[in-house]
């Protein structure tokens, strides 16, 4: 039987999925090998101390993410228009130039201009997720993504590894390595992935659709839509308080080491590429999608008051690889939005999914920081290293009540849940 580049065959999506999962590992890596070595970096190139390094990793993750905010949905009209292979390899291509320039950068603005080119590049997330998308059908489609969390949490398994192995060569040397993997897949990709995108399924590129607000706004005439994208935020946002604080976090309440802390994101990254890549399916086929993601806000709001709490690092790290399991209830969520969309419009769906993530990550660093900054000052009446955690849990909760509230809207008028 002949197969088409839509609907290819399972032997020939195994190495284009492949490509897909190692793209998000790479991405992932980059965030995950940054974190234990950026204050060392940031107080090389600004010659400052560690509260200065604090504010400019702010400044660095908000920038990052703005550029993603706004060129998420760029990048997913570009791969609905022209294709997601060219938009993968060439944003491969960039990352790598990206991270060379990361690896030598001498001064605070350089680094800031490589974070902002690192942010624009990351907006590939939406391409991958339209790409399993275009060959996935049904709950498959969940069960891909889930695939993506768990690169995405193999990468973070990697990348504070890497980092911390590397750091012992200089605070540059992770950046050389990244940069060559990133090459490397650019060429594998180059060879073996197919174009997904049929002149059936390809939308025109129009400059109206780019505009972040714009996308939010040519979806926003779908209810479910509308309340699915909210809690969707609000998970993002309450999630962001692990890259924006962590580090902090173990510092202050542990007085964990650069490698301390990279071990416990490695731990984390254990957990969630289990989680997300051998769990998140069979629990979806045992509970179905919306229990799912009801089981999966329940665990984050207990894993965040967990949090801040806890006082024992040596507890921390054994129950550091257990905080994933709450991260069934993505995936499920994102299966359910993606299943409301039509099939030509997968890659514009991503790029705003990807936009939400983007804003909660602009909103998240600064809110969460200044919040622990505030709750850690020396003279404070309160001391409570782990309240940006409890805020998360508050976060969390809204969105669990919002979701368990859902009702969809039915073709005869009636309403059933999600």
């Amino acid at each position: 039987m002949s197969t088409t580049a839509a609907s290819p065959t399972a032997k020939s999506q195994r190495l284009p999925i492949l490509f897909i999962l190692m793209t998000v590992v790479i991405d992932a890596m980059g965030i995950g090998l940054i974190m234990p070595v950026m204050p060392a970096l940031i107080r090389e190139v600004a010659s400052s101390g560690l509260s200065q390094a604090a504010i400019w990793g702010g400044i660095l993750a908000s920038s990052f993410a703005v550029m993603q905010f706004l060129f998420a949905p760029m990048v997913g009209r570009l791969s609905d228009a022209f294709g997601r292979k060219p938009v993968l390899l060439v944003s491969l291509l960039v990352l790598a130039v990206d991270y060379a320039v990361l690896a030598v950068a001498g001064s605070i603005w350089l680094l800031l201009a490589a974070r902002i080119v690192g942010g624009i590049t990351s907006a590939t997330h939406s391409t991958a997720f339209a790409f399993m998308s275009d060959i996935s059908e049904g709950e498959d489609k969940a069960k891909r993504f889930g695939l993506i969390g768990a690169a995405f949490g193999a990468g973070f398994v990697l990348g504070p590894a890497l980092g911390g192995f590397m750091a012992e060569f200089g605070t540059r040397a992770p950046f050389y390595l990244a940069g060559a993997l990133a090459l490397t897949n650019a060429i594998f990709g180059w060879l073996v992935l197919p174009e997904t995108v049929t002149e059936k399924t390809r939308r025109p590129f129009r400059f109206k659709g780019v505009n972040p607000f714009s996308a939010f706004a040519a979806l926003s005439h779908l209810p479910s839509i509308r309340s699915l994208s909210l809690i969707y935020f609000l998970y993002q946002l309450a999630t962001v308080v692990y890259p924006a604080i962590w580090a902090y976090f173990g510092v202050e309440r542990f007085g964990w080491s650069p490698g301390m802390i990279g071990i416990s994101l490695m731990l984390y990254g254990i957990g969630s590429a289990f989680v997300q890549g051998v769990l998140v399916g069979p629990v979806i086929k045992w509970l179905g999608e919306r229990r799912t993601v009801i089981f999966g806000l329940t665990v984050e709001c207990g894993t965040f008051v967990l949090l801040g709490f806890i006082t024992s690092g040596t507890i921390t790290l054994i129950l550091t690889p257990l905080i994933a399991i709450g991260g069934v209830g993505l995936p499920a969520l994102q299966g359910i939005i993606a299943q409301k969309v039509p099939d030509d419009s997968q890659g514009e769906l991503q790029g705003v999914l990807s936009s939400i993530t983007s804003i909660a990550m602009v909103i998240g660093p600064l809110m969460l920081t200044q919040l622990f900054a505030w709750a850690t000052a020396e003279g404070n009446p309160i001391y409570q290293p782990g309240a940006p955690f409890l805020l998360s849990g508050v976060l969390m909760l809204i969105a669990l009540s919002l979701f368990s509230a859902s009702r969809r809207p039915q073709t005869d008028g009636t309403s059933n849940p999600i």
